[in-house]
C-alpha cells in the first residue's frame, strides 16, 4: 500500500512523504490565474490517492500588547483508503495553548486543561493499552512545537485549530509578534492575518519576512490608522513558487510583525474594562541612571575555543557601548578568581581601551567556581560603595556568564543561591547568561530571579556574540530604580507585581489587578521612583470605560481580554515566585498558580491539554497530551506516532556510551534517541570513532563483572578507552586508576582524586574530583569520560567508564566507528505501535538504512549530570546488538588494541 504522511506544520510546516511522492494543488473554487488552472489539470491523476493540504491560516488580534492568535489548517483525505496527518505549530515559549480542536469526519474533538499528573496518569494508561501520544516537547530559541497525528478516513476532511495567547513584551522599544512560516511545499490558501488596536495610539508598524524577497514584499500589505493596524500577507500558489517549473516554495523562515505605541509623560496608560484593570508604565524621555556593573567572567576549561572567542568579541562591543558616566569591572574565573582592577573604574575612552586590551588576553583554563566569583564581586561592589568611589545615585549589576556546572569551592546549588541572597541583600541585580545546553540553566535563572534579575539562555551558534551584545543592550540604560506603583487601597486586590528593581530604557512595566468595587468614577494612580537627579511622583487617574467605546469594532474583540491578560500575567509571576521564592511558600504558590491555569484553561508548566482522538475499526482513540516546558527542560518530542512518559530533564542529549555497555544515539533532526547494546567478551576493543582525515579515534576495551550474579548474565562495561589525534601526535589513556597522556616521548599522569587541569598544545584535560574528564581536542572533537565508583568490596561488580560527545561538528564527514557513524544525519520512520512484552514499554517497526527492524520503546541513562542516579533518556531500543541500525556487525568493530588507527 502506498502511505503518505503529511504533515500540517502551522508555525508553518507541512508535508512529509513517505514511500511516493506528494502532490499539493489548488481547490477549483480557489483558482485565481489560467496557469494555476493548467497545473491543476495536469495534475489531476496525480491527485487521486492523495492528502490534500486545503488551506494554512495564522489569524492573531492584538489588543493593549496581550495577542490571541489562532492557527488553522485544513486537509483533504482524497484516496480511497484511510491515511494519517499530522499538524505540527511552532509557537513563541512565552505562550500559553488555550485550545485545541480537530473536527474529524463532522465530529469535533476538543482538549481539556488538566492537572498535569491527572493528565499524566490518562497517559500512561493508553499506552498501556497500546495507544499513541503526541507531546508538546521540541524548544528553540523563541519557538516550542506542539505535534499531534491523527487518522482520517477516505475521502473525509480534517481541520485542526490550536489556539494560545501571550503578553507582548517590550523589548528594546518595541513589541513584536513572530509566526514561523516553513511550508515546505505550495498551499493553496496560505494566510497570515493581524489585526492591532492600541488605544494609546499607534507609534509605528513593521511587518516583514526573513524570507520576504523583492517580489513577495508587495503582498504584505499594512493599513495604520491612529489606533488600529491590519497586516496580512497571502501569496497565491503561483506567487509562491521558487521558480515557474518547480514545486519549491520561497516561504522558509520566520515573519515579524513588531509595532510601539505612543507615549507621554505620566503615569502611562490605564485601563479599567469589566472588574479588571492594566496599567502599562514606560515614560518617554527620561535620563539615563548611571550604572555600576561587574562582569563575571567564566574561564574555565570548556569555555575553551569557539565561546571564549565570542566572549571576548562580545565583551569588545560591549565596553564601547558604556556609558561615560558608568563604572565597571572584569572579574575572571576558573577555580581561581582574579580582577582586571581592585576596584571598578569609570568608563572613560582611556578605561575603556585598558579593558580591551585586558579582554583580548583572556584564555580559558581550570574548573568552575561560580560561587566564590559571585561574592568577590559582590564584595568588589560593596567595598566601592562604602568608601563613596561610585556615584551616589546609581545602579549596581552583576552579569554573570557562565557555561558549566560548579565544580571547584562550593559546589552545593543551594548553597551558592543563598550566599548570593545574603550577600546582596537586595542592594543589587544579577544577570545570569547560561552559555549553551551543559549548564544548569535552572539553578543560574533562579539565582538571578532572586536577586531582581533574570536568566538568559546563549545558545552555542555562530551569533553568540550578538547574543551577548543583545541582551547587555537592553540592560544597558536603567531610567529608574525602587519603581512602585500605588492604586487606592480599599478599590482594589489580587494585584501582580507592583515593585520593581528597576526600568530600562526600550522596556515597560505592566501591572494588572482586580477591582473589589465595580462602581468606580475615579481611579487615582500614584507611581514613585528614583531618577538619575531625585525622586520622582507620577499622579494622574483612570476611569471606566464602556466596552463599546473600547472596542468599536468587532474585529478586534476576542473575550474578557483584560480579564485574561490578568490571569496571563498572575500565574507567570507566581511560576517565578514559586522556583525563587521562600521555600515555606512555594506549596501554597503552586496551587494557586494550578487552580488559575485550570480557571482560565491555560497549558502552563502545571497543566497538561489532554484530547482523545477519533477511533478507528483497527484502533482505539489515542491520547494527545500538550505539556508546557520551561526554559531549564529540555526538548525532546519524541517520534511522530509516540512520545514517551515525560521525564524532566535540565541538560541536551548527546551520542554516548555507559552502563552495560548501553549505546545512546541522539537524533537531533527528528528530536529523538536510538539505543542498542553490545554483548561480547571481556577484554575486547571496539573501536568507536574513527576519523581518517583529522586523524582521531577512539577505542574502548571492556570489562566484566568479577564473577556472575546468581541467575543474572555477565554484565560488561567500558573500563578503558584509548584516544589518539595522530595528525597531533597526542594519545590518552583513560582507565578507572588513572589518566595517561602520551606526547612527544613524554608520559603525564593525572589522577582521579583531585580537580585539576592540564593544557597542552594539542587537547585541554579538566579532571572533575572523581567523577569525570573533558577533553577537547584543538581544533577537533569534545568529550566527557564518566567515572563510576562501586564499593571496593562489592561482591560482584567493579568501577567502569561512561563516553559522551558533546561536540562533534569539526570532525570530516567520513568519521566512522560504533559512534561515530552516527554523528551526522540519520532518518528512520516508525510504524506500526502495538502492545509490547512490557506494558509500558510497546513495540513498533522502524524503517532505518534500508531495514525493517523490530523495536521497543524504552529508556537508557545520561549519567553526566547524576553519576550516582543518571537521567532517563527516552528512545526506540533496536535489539540484537544494534543489528541493522550499525553499519555491518558489531564484529567488524573489534580492534587489537587500545591505540589501534586501523
Amino acid at each position: 500500500m502506498l502511505e503518505v504522511r503529511t504533515f500540517l506544520l502551522l508555525g508553518v510546516c507541512i508535508s512529509t512523504v513517505t514511500h511516493g511522492a506528494l502532490v499539493i494543488s489548488r481547490d477549483a473554487m480557489s483558482q485565481d490565474s489560467q496557469s494555476e488552472t493548467k497545473l491543476l489539470k495536469k495534475r489531476s491523476l496525480e491527485q487521486m490517492g492523495r492528502v490534500e493540504v486545503v488551506s494554512v491560516k495564522v489569524n492573531s488580534k492584538v489588543a493593549y500588547r496581550f495577542a490571541h492568535t489562532v492557527m488553522t489548517s485544513i486537509a483533504v483525505n482524497r484516496a480511497n483508503t484511510s491515511k494519517e496527518v499530522s499538524f505540527s505549530v511552532d509557537l513563541p515559549k512565552t505562550a500559553f495553548i488555550t485550545n485545541f480542536t480537530m473536527e474529524v469526519e463532522g465530529k469535533l474533538y476538543v482538549g481539556e486543561v488538566k492537572e498535569k499528573r491527572q493528565a499524566k496518569k490518562e497517559y500512561q494508561a493508553a499506552v498501556s493499552r497500546g495507544q499513541t501520544a503526541g507531546l508538546v516537547k521540541a524548544s528553540g530559541r523563541k519557538m516550542e512545537k506542539f505535534s499531534v497525528a491523527v487518522n482520517i478516513a477516505a475521502n473525509s476532511q480534517v481541520t485542526f485549530t490550536l489556539t494560545h495567547e501571550e503578553l507582548l513584551q517590550r523589548i528594546k522599544g518595541k513589541y513584536e509578534l513572530m509566526t514561523r512560516v516553513v511550508p515546505k511545499q505550495l498551499i493553496q490558501k496560505f494566510e497570515i492575518v493581524a489585526d492591532i488596536y492600541e488605544p494609546q495610539g499607534i507609534a509605528y508598524v513593521d511587518a516583514h519576512g526573513t524570507f520576504v524577497t523583492n517580489d513577495l514584499l508587495p503582498l504584505v500589505e499594512t493599513t495604520v490608522t491612529d489606533t488600529k493596524a491590519h497586516v496580512s500577507f497571502s501569496p497565491t500558489m503561483e506567487q509562491q513558487r521558487k521558480c515557474p517549473d518547480c514545486d519549491g516554495t520561497l516561504l522558509d523562515g520566520d515573519f515579524f510583525i513588531k509595532y510601539d505605541v505612543n507615549r507621554d509623560q505620566g503615569i502611562g496608560d490605564i485601563k479599567i474594562v469589566n472588574g479588571y484593570f492594566v496599567h502599562f508604565f514606560a515614560p518617554p524621555d527620561l535620563p539615563h541612571v548611571p550604572k555600576n556593573v561587574v562582569f563575571v567572567i567564566d574561564i574555565s576549561g570548556s569555555m575553551s575555543g569557539t565561546k571564549m572567542r565570542q566572549t571576548r568579541e562580545a565583551l569588545l562591543t560591549i565596553l564601547d557601548e558604556l556609558n561615560e558616566d558608568d563604572f565597571f569591572g572584569i572579574i575572571l574565573f576558573d577555580h581561581l578568581i582574579s580582577r582586571m582592577n581592585t576596584s571598578l573604574c569609570k568608563a572613560t575612552e582611556e578605561n575603556v581601551m585598558a579593558a580591551k586590551d585586558f579582554v583580548r588576553q583572556i584564555n580559558s583554563r581550570g574548573s568552575t567556581n561560580i560561587n566564590d566569583a559571585v561574592l568577590d564581586a559582590v564584595n568588589m561592589l560593596k567595598h566601592d560603595i562604602a568608601n563613596n568611589l561610585l556615584p551616589e545615585r546609581s545602579l549596581s549589576m552583576i552579569i554573570l556568564l557562565t557555561d558549566g556546572q560548579p565544580n571547584s569551592g562550593e559546589s552545593r546549588i543551594d548553597r551558592i543561591q543563598e550566599n548570593a541572597k545574603a550577600a546582596m541583600g537586595g542592594n543589587m541585580t544579577l544577570f545570569c547568561l547560561g552559555f549553551g545546553f551543559d549548564v544548569d540553566f535552572n539553578f543560574l535563572d533562579v539565582m538571578a530571579r532572586q536577586n531582581n534579575g533574570l536568566g538568559r539562555r546563549i545558545y552555542e551558534d555562530s551569533d553568540a556574540a550578538l547574543q551577548l551584545q543583545g541582551f547587555y543592550s537592553e540592560v544597558a540604560s536603567p531610567l529608574l530604580s525602587e519603581v512602585s506603583m500605588h492604586y487606592p487601597e480599599n478599590a482594589v486586590d489580587m494585584l501582580t507585581k507592583h515593585h520593581f528593581k528597576q526600568l530600562f530604557n526600550g522596556s515597560e512595566i505592566v501591572v494588572a489587578g482586580r477591582l473589589s468595587e465595580n462602581d468606580l468614577e475615579n481611579f487615582l494612580v500614584e507611581v514613585s521612583a528614583q531618577g538619575m537627579e531625585q525622586d520622582l511622583t507620577f499622579k494622574g487617574q483612570a476611569t471606566t470605560l464602556d466596552w463599546n467605546v473600547l472596542f468599536p469594532d468587532e474585529e478586534y474583540i476576542f473575550g474578557d481580554f483584560i480579564e485574561r491578560l490578568w490571569a496571563y500575567l498572575t500565574i507567570q509571576q507566581l511560576l517565578i515566585k514559586k522556583d525563587s521564592g521562600p521555600a515555606e511558600e512555594k506549596a501554597n504558590i503552586t496551587a494557586h498558580a494550578l487552580e488559575m491555569s485550570l480557571q482560565y484553561n491555560f497549558v502552563t508548566p502545571l497543566t497538561s491539554m489532554v484530547a482523545t482522538m477519533p477511533q478507528s475499526d483497527e484502533a482505539p482513540g489515542d491520547t494527545l497530551i500538550a505539556d508546557k516546558l520551561t526554559e531549564g527542560e529540555r526538548s525532546r518530542p519524541g517520534s511522530r506516532f509516540y512520545s514517551p512518559p515525560i521525564v524532566p530533564s535540565y541538560h541536551h542529549p548527546v551520542t554516548s556510551v555507559d552502563g552495560d555497555p548501553h549505546f545512546i544515539i541522539d537524533v537531533p533532526q527528528q528530536n529523538d534517541s536510538l539505543c542498542f547494546n553490545i554483548d561480547d567478551e571481556p577484554g575486547t576493543i571496539f573501536n568507536l570513532v574513527r576519523d581518517t582525515l583529522s586523524g582521531v579515534v577512539v577505542n574502548g576495551q571492556t570489562v566484566g563483572d568479577k564473577k556472575l550474579e546468581p541467575g543474572h548474565k555477565l554484565n560488561t562495561y567500558f573500563g578503558r578507552f584509548g584516544i589518539v589525534h595522530q595528525k597531533l601526535r597526542f594519545k590518552l589513556e583513560v582507565t578507572t586508576e588513572i589518566i595517561t597522556v602520551l606526547q612527544d616521548g613524554t608520559n603525564t599522569s593525572l589522577p582521579w582524586s583531585s580537580t585539576q587541569t592540564l593544557k597542552t598544545p594539542s587537547v585541554d584535560l579538566e579532571v572533575t574530583k572523581d567523577r569525570s574528564l573533558t577533553v577537547s581536542l584543538k581544533d577537533s572533537v569534545k568529550f566527557i569520560i564518566i567515572l563510576h565508583r562501586v564499593w571496593k568490596k562489592h561482591p560482584y561488580h567493579r568501577d567502569y567508564l561512561g563516553f559522551y560527545t558533546l561536540d562533534s561538528h569539526l570532525l570530516s564527514p567520513s568519521v566512522h566507528g560504533l559512534l561515530g557513524q552516527f554523528y551526522h544525519d540519520l532518518h528512520f520512520e516508525v510504524e506500526e505501535l502495538h502492545k509490547g512484552d512490557t506494558p509500558d514499554k510497546p513495540d513498533a517497526t522502524m524503517r532505518v538504512k534500508g531495514s525493517e527492524l523490530s523495536v521497543t520503546r524504552g529508556w537508557q541513562r545520561d549519567f553526566r549530570w547524576d553519576v550516582k542516579n543518571g537521567e532517563n533518556v527516552p528512545c526506540w531500543f533496536i535489539h540484537n546488538n544494534g543489528t541493522g541500525l550499525i553499519d555491518g556487525d558489531a564484529s567488524d568493530y573489534k580492534v587489537s588494541g587500545i591505540f589501534k588507527t586501523s
